[in-house]
């Protein structure tokens, strides 16, 4: 409960900021062109039979615009008169045209109202992006420091790579650091170059591969390579009580040979499996049964003489988890991260840089949206509230607000009727033509919009549902 509270609150108040700042830019550009806004609310005052639905408003003197809170956390809006918009106020459309409404002002200045959300929102995530760098700087793990390679499944392997394989370029281009762009860069490459026994080896890679199932694939298309060496055994454990120590690599689980801990999760994997398809208890326990093969390091075979406390095959019968309390080496036990400090001015074009390219990603990932496994990884609330890391950390907060504020740009320029791009389309035609489409046609595609952006609502939530439920 408290790791949920933490993420909804993270959640939050990311929405809350990123909400009233896109608003804040359609208000903005409202405000220096003369446009009158009635409303500026945070999140949707539905109301519900004679409750209006506001948790909160106010109107300062001398002012046309209410401000507000409603109770609908789905957003947020800024009612600006002479527009169609979500509110469908058409009886104001019916009055006679005002010089304070925006129906009343040139094809360019409406351009730059309904824009100005998504400039907010796009110039905000640059910004983060710059300030977190020049706060905390950049830290990642260089391709060319894992010199171990990666660790392939068989899809891979079909294709021509193999175990311990160093990625070194992509269509001429180097691989610079180990982050989701890798695989990006090898579901796009039409060759790969690795490095392989001290070889250069260039693979030819299909047309058809897809980022997503590399992805959803178990085990992944490549991982970094971890020698399955053990880290750390908590004592009074089973595993500690059999004699599993610091520095032994385990070498075997149940006569099926690992070389990494790659490996060795994917077998133990099928092993937890197979027990929840058990269906007596004897089989369970059967299952329980894990034998493994463990090669210790000098220092414990020298220890070993001195207690002929063990061999080198150990029976252990563990938990379903099956290594609880033994810590496993990672990346960073192997290799030491790259990092890159900031100064203030330095930090801006980093800032911009380090947003294009998270924007160039996920632009380019839309295309997997159109596909049936694509349409079963949209998430929604959850998805996205789960992203937020299980205890208060400002660098990943500010790191995902950002990443946040860059989707909430992207996808309300969409030229979607009811999102900004929809009226943005519809001014560019306008512009063009120099005829303004009909009121009753915006009518129409505002309610189809609408309608639209609802139901991808729900198919996002319902898949967060049907995930929690073990469906997907």
């Amino acid at each position: 409960m408290e790791v949920f509270l933490i993420r909804l609150l993270q959640f939050m108040l990311a929405i809350s900021l990123l909400v009233l700042l896109h608003e804040g830019g359609h208000f903005f550009f409202s405000k220096l062109f003369g446009v009158r806004v009635e409303k500026f609310y945070l999140f949707f005052d539905l109301g519900i039979g004679k409750w209006k639905g506001q948790l909160f408003k106010f109107k300062p003197k001398k002012s046309d615009t209410e401000y507000g809170v409603g109770w609908l956390p789905l957003g947020g809006y800024c009612k600006i008169a002479g527009m169609i918009d979500e509110s469908f106020d058409t009886e104001q459309m019916k009055q006679p045209e005002q010089p304070w409404e925006f129906r009343s002002k040139p094809a360019w200045q409406r351009l730059l109202i309904m824009v100005g959300g998504v400039l907010v929102n796009f110039l905000l995530a640059l910004f983060i992006y710059a300030m977190v760098l020049f706060t905390w700087g950049d830290s990642y793990m260089a391709m060319k420091d894992m010199t171990m390679g990666m660790k392939f499944n068989q899809t891979a392997k079909e294709i021509g790579f193999q175990d311990n394989d160093m990625l070194l370029s992509y269509d001429g281009k180097p691989f610079e650091r180990y982050d989701v762009d890798v695989y990006r860069h090898l579901a796009d490459a039409k060759a790969v170059v690795v490095s392989r026994d001290g070889k250069e080896v260039t693979i030819t890679m299909p047309e058809d591969l897809s980022l997503l199932t590399m992805l959803q694939e178990d085990p992944q298309f490549a991982r970094p390579f971890i020698p399955a060496e053990i880290d750390s055994v908590m004592p009074d454990t089973p595993a500690e009580k059999a004699g599993l120590r610091k520095g032994d690599v385990i070498r075997a689980i149940n006569g099926v040979e690992v070389d990494s801990w790659n490996e060795f999760t994917y077998q133990t994997g099928i092993i937890a499996d197979k027990m929840t398809q058990a269906e007596t208890a004897k089989d369970s326990l059967a299952l329980r049964q894990v034998t493994i093969v463990v090669e210790h390091n000098a220092q414990n075979k020298e220890m070993d003489k001195l207690t002929d406390h063990l061999n080198d095959t150990i029976a252990l019968t563990l938990t379903p988890d099956l290594m609880m309390g033994v810590g496993q080496t990672s990346l960073y036990t192997y290799y030491e991260p790259t990092k890159v400090e900031y100064g203030f001015f330095e930090s801006l074009p980093a800032g911009v840089e380090y947003g294009w390219n998270i924007l160039r990603g996920y632009v380019n990932d839309l295309k997997y949206v159109f596909t049936a496994d694509g349409a079963k990884s949209l998430g929604g609330f959850g998805a996205i509230g789960s992203l937020f890391p299980e205890s208060w950390d400002w660098h990943r907060f500010w790191l995902m607000t950002a990443f946040l504020s860059i989707i909430l740009a992207f996808m309300n320029i969409l030229p979607i009727p009811a999102l900004d791009g929809g009226h943005v389309l519809f001014l560019l035609y306008e512009i063009v033509t120099r005829r303004k489409p009909s009121e009753k046609f915006m009518i129409r595609a505002e309610y189809v919009g609408f309608g639209i952006l609802i139901l991808l609502m729900v198919v996002a939530n319902l898949n967060d549902i049907l995930r929690w439920l073990g469906y997907l």
